[in-house]
């Protein structure tokens, strides 16, 4: 039985030298009190001293499963609070997508403003990419250490606390003045963000069954990657009629309400069989021995360095390159931006339909990922070089692909994991990747203000894509649970026995 697979009620017997046993519940009493199972690597810290076992105390406030649990001296049974239902696994996935919809048009304000915040606030193209590329230092930074919160206190409670600051540092953006203001304001930003998709995908990895992992990342990613589109469409239309501070104001304050609804989730524990090592659960350092982490990081470098070079500078490149008004700018990008996201929904149902089907994981999502990458190389080259019809052809083509396969940065990473190590697992994976958001924005600029044209940097962005091969393809061996070792303290855990 693995860790995720025990399940505390109460101990049946008690007084020190005694050994207590667990059982999984809910079970009846003798007084005929229903006692509620609480999962032991989510709820609580159980350590072994000279023959009794002593028990830790749940995380309250956004904690998983059962709120609290009253410890009784001297009773055979603990008295529990009466838990309130796991929320729907479907709600859940709702939810969560909602959230990721939100972040993005968060993070992407600042590029539906950036042709009149420039022009403005007298920026310079490397002033603007440094803005870009300020959220993504605190938010590949931050990366790490929000998986190990997310582990730690509970993916509820740190996805909570993190919309909570993105919000506030989106809402602030608006009454910012001067480039300094917006550099703080956009490490905050990047900040509160870095909790989203660790957080994420330990909810998918726990409460979602294996065979709907593909849907839950599609229909997740979808909602993330239409964020830009209905971004830019409604932050267009601000844009046009109210200024550009409108825009972060109106945003901010609507992102604080999302919070109303995630403070009523209940986590579902451990729906998915993920785990193949009994109560195993990983140290960073096991996870960092892995050769599919190393694959899976690089290739997400790669695609998250077209895409977020897409991402920031695709509206100024559209009006200041290739001479589009700002009316014509907002449509072509958010039909850009809504072709990701539609392609991502597709691709989730049609892996999962496809593995259910009994094919291989390994086959089902290296391929797609691999082809994506070199696919990827001709789309951008072509963005940058062709006539504007052409043009209009290559960035639909790049936004199918970066809608596929940004359904595989989270989903095999979540495979391969599993509950107890996912978060940190996408945590170092996305940091990883995210790197390419520090680099790609700014980088951008300064080849812009170098060259005083585009297309060097986007044929630049072509050619990072080749690593994307090399880590989907070529480092990553298979997709397929990883075997972690065996933490020595789950090994001397009791199991029930009648007494």
């Amino acid at each position: 039985m693995s860790a995720d697979e025990k399940f505390v009620s109460a101990p049946v017997m008690s007084g020190v030298g005694r050994e207590r046993h667990f059982v999984e519940g809910p079970v009846s009493t003798p007084s005929g009190q229903l006692v509620f199972p609480i999962a032991v690597a989510e709820q609580a810290q159980i350590g072994r001293s000279r023959g009794h076992v002593a028990f830790g105390w749940l995380l309250r406030a956004f904690s998983l499963g059962p709120d609290r649990i009253s410890a009784c001296r001297g009773n055979p049974v603990s008295n529990l609070s009466a838990p309130r239902a796991p929320t729907r696994p479907a709600n859940l996935v709702l939810l969560m997508a909602l959230g990721m919809f939100i972040n993005y048009v968060d993070r992407g304000n600042l590029s539906t403003v950036g042709p009149v915040l420039q022009d403005q606030l007298h920026l310079s193209s490397t002033e603007l990419g440094s803005l870009f590329s300020a959220f993504f230092v605190t938010y590949v930074l931050g990366m790490v250490p929000g998986g190990w919160l997310a582990d730690r206190y509970g993916a509820k409670r740190v996805l909570g606390a993190g919309a909570a600051i993105w919000s506030a540092a989106t809402l602030l953006t608006g009454l910012a003045s001067s480039f300094i203001s917006l550099l703080c304001l956009r490490l905050v930003l990047g900040l509160g963000e870095t909790a989203a998709f660790p957080s994420v995908s330990k909810v998918v990895a726990s409460g979602i069954e294996r065979t709907r992992i593909g849907l839950a990342n599609g229909v997740i990613g979808c909602a993330y990657l239409v964020g830009p589109a209905v971004g830019t469409v409604a932050g267009g239309i601000l844009l046009a009629r109210l200024g550009w501070r409108a825009v972060f104001l109106v945003s901010g304050t609507l992102s604080l309400l999302w919070l109303v609804p995630w403070s009523r989730v209940v986590v579902p524990q451990s729906r998915s069989p993920l785990q193949t090592s009994s109560a195993a659960t990983p140290t960073l350092r096991d996870i960092l021995r892995q050769r599919e982490l190393w694959g899976a990081a690089l290739g997400s470098f790669a695609g998250s360095y077209g895409y977020y070079a897409m991402l920031t500078w695709l509206p100024t490149y559209l009006v200041k390159a290739r001479g589009l008004s700002i009316e014509r700018m907002t449509a072509i990008a958010a039909l850009g931006f809504a072709i990701n996201a539609a392609s991502a929904l597709i691709f989730g149902w049609a892996i999962d339909r496809w593995l259910r089907s009994g094919h291989s994981p390994t086959i089902a999502w290296k391929i797609p990922m691999g082809l994506g990458s070199l696919v990827g190389i001709a789309a951008t080259i072509g963005f940058a070089t062709l006539p504007i019809n052409g043009c209009i052809a290559c960035l639909c083509l790049f936004m199918v692909l970066s809608g596929c396969t940004s359904v595989g940065y989270f989903a095999i990473p979540q495979l391969l994991a599993g509950p107890s190590a996912a978060a940190r697992f996408v945590g170092f994976s996305n940091m990883c990747g995210n790197v390419a958001g520090i680099i790609a924005p700014v980088l951008t600029g300064v080849m812009v203000d170098a060259s005083g044209a585009y297309w060097p940097a986007f044929i630049f962005i072509g050619l990072v894509y080749l690593l994307g091969v090399v880590g989907w393809v070529i480092i990553l061996p298979q997709v397929a649970p990883i075997r972690w070792p065996v933490a020595p303290q789950a090994e001397t855990i009791a199991v029930a026995t009648s007494g």
